[in-house]
């Protein structure tokens, strides 16, 4: 077992993962990583890209934390109803309603995952912590 004085720690971690993949996701959609480029101001690609990228970036830096986790929070509940939950009805597949079965995993990891840093804030390991 991993002694409860890691916590922090660990906290941090996983807040600087969840933002730095996030972060990925974001660069995905202007091009780079082995993405496609997709207009900057298109609905919802454009956008989510933004939105991707610069609260993922602030969330693994620990800058504005608390909102920046909210936001990606609701822009990942949204993914998930627009693109893996309402698609079943709008594309016809039969793919079902759960994440499991509709791809949507990630989108619902992520939701809540920034759902819980947002709650706790930057924690250690970040610039709001670095003036204390």
């Amino acid at each position: 077992m991993i002694p409860e004085r890691y916590g922090p720690h660990a906290y941090a971690l996983m807040r600087i993962v969840f933002g730095l993949m996030f972060l990925t996701y974001g660069l995905q959609k202007f091009g780079l990583l082995g993405g496609q480029m997709a207009p900057l101001l298109s609905w919802p690609f454009g956008i989510a890209g933004i939105i991707e990228t610069a609260c993922g970036l602030l969330i693994a830096l620990g800058v504005f934390t608390k909102p920046a986790a909210f936001v990606a929070s609701g822009e990942m509940a949204a993914a998930y109803f627009l693109s893996h939950q309402f698609a079943i009805v709008n594309v016809g597949a039969n793919v079902g309603g759960l994440p499991v079965q509709n791809g949507g995993i990630q989108a619902v990891l992520f939701c809540f995952g920034f759902l819980y840093i947002a709650t706790r804030g930057s924690g250690i390991m970040s610039f709001e912590d670095a003036g204390s």
